[in-house]
């Protein structure tokens, strides 16, 4: 194995990495991402159709952008020309955008401009790609693992298609091994095989690159049985791969996917889920303190006074993160989160203020009733301010009906506890109470 690699590697072209030799040329050999190639889908179309727009490819690392876009360009017959956003400043952009405005003129030829990361590209550079995309100059394929409504102009956005690339299946990796492990130039010289597929395939996260480079480390790794064949196993794949790679970024939509997920798990009361989900961001680096942060909203937004100790906890939970942090941390949030998914719902509170607001937002601010105004002066006393006013615990049960809201919203409901837990205490008490206005 040793002299094959070796021998490759002295001659004048270095031996490229699996992955880029393993790279496709046609849609036919692409795998994955059937939704935009697969028959009568929009990639394909192009292709047959001769027509190629501008588009934005958006998806995580190695599932297909870069090669979608070579393959595009190939089957198009145009120049193709491929920059870095973390490289390449506007002048390099404007460079480009004239070689490609001087072929479309001279001869006819098309140019896709391929820009990888366009998510990193600033204003200005983006700015600088506008006149070429809406005139036709130049086929822009930009590839982004950020989503592009935040990350990209909107008069960038009108002009290209957004087209989302999914990780691929652990079929879809299948299929790639197979085909690496059978036709690769260097690994189809050996009998190989892998003691666990399934955890290859977890360790490469939907990331095709990820897989063949992997695997082409582990091979490196791997010593040969007698009989002159390779067994790849799981302690060798941990070693290659070092560790299951945790797809987060704490500043990216993967951040927000994620504790998206963790919130609506436990507002839909699955512990289950939302353990799932802050373990995911939990191992992806997550700032402990921002989860809790997230549980006191929750507890007053999705639990309220259905369980009003929910609240209590979560603050309870924020001060012991923030005192004992990681790994720690991980224990007290996970009690919180299994309490809150566990706990009986209701948003009467987080609907009553929303309610409130609306109308001091949308109506006149109405004045004070006098009987509720305050009296400390004598002339107040005199124009009938706090006259009429009931105190309340002169009267039995320490309750006495009267008007609080002003004279045109005085039969407004905005607080309708619902029949979950306390609530249902709440709800029967304040009818007993307000038996005219009953929630």
């Amino acid at each position: 194995m040793d002299d094959l690699f070796n021998h490759t590697a002295s001659s004048q072209q270095p031996l490229p990495p699996l992955a880029e030799r393993m790279r496709p040329t046609s849609l036919d050999d692409f795998v994955g991402q059937e939704h935009l190639v697969g028959k009568e889908k929009p990639l394909r179309l192009f292709v047959e159709q001769g027509h190629l727009p501008s588009m934005i490819l958006w998806g995580p690392p190695g599932v297909g952008k870069t090669t979608l876009a070579r393959i595009l360009a190939t089957a198009s017959k145009a120049h193709f020309f491929q920059m870095s956003a973390v490289e390449a400043g506007v002048k390099e952009v404007r460079d480009v955008l004239e070689n490609a405005e001087k072929l479309r003129k001279q001869r006819g030829t098309a140019t896709v401009l391929f820009i990888d990361e366009i998510h990193r590209f600033n204003k200005a550079q983006q700015d600088a790609l506008l006149h070429s995309v809406e005139s036709g100059f130049i086929s822009l394929i930009g590839a982004t693992t950020e989503n592009p409504s935040f990350e990209v102009i909107s008069p960038l956005l009108s002009r290209c298609q957004i087209y989302v690339l999914t990780p691929l299946t652990n079929g879809q990796l299948h299929l790639v091994l197979e085909r690496a492990l059978h036709t690769d130039r260097v690994l189809s010289q050996y009998s190989i095989r892998i003691e666990d597929p399934d955890y290859l395939f977890y360790l490469s996260g939907g990331d095709a690159r990820k897989l063949l480079n992997g695997v082409e480390n582990a091979f490196r790794l791997t010593k040969s049985l007698p009989d002159g064949s390779f067994v790849i196993s799981r302690k060798t794949l941990e070693t290659a791969f070092q560790r299951a790679y945790a797809l987060y970024d704490k500043s990216g939509e993967q951040h927000y996917d994620l504790i998206s997920a963790f919130i609506k798990s436990v507002r839909g009361s699955d512990p289950d889920a939302a353990i799932y989900w802050m373990a995911r961001m939990l191992d992806g680096g997550e700032d402990p303190l921002f989860i809790a942060r997230r549980m006191i909203i929750l507890a007053s937004e999705d639990v309220g006074n259905a369980d009003p100790y929910a609240l209590t906890l979560a603050v309870s939970c924020f001060h012991a993160c923030d005192m004992i942090g990681m790994p720690e941390a991980r224990i007290v949030l996970a009690q919180t989160a299994t309490y809150l998914a566990s706990a009986p719902k209701s948003n009467a509170a987080y609907l009553a203020i929303d309610n409130a607001l609306e109308d001091v937002h949308s109506k006149p601010p109405y004045p004070v009733p006098l009987h509720l105004r305050n009296a400390p002066t004598n002339l107040m006393k005199d124009l009938g301010y706090s006259a009429g006013y009931k105190y309340s615990h002169d009267f039995e049960g320490h309750f006495v009906e009267q008007q609080y809201l002003p004279d045109l919203l005085k039969n407004k409901i905005y607080y309708s506890p619902t029949s979950n837990g306390s609530e249902q205490d709440i709800r029967e008490r304040l009818n007993n109470w307000w038996k005219k206005k009953l929630r």
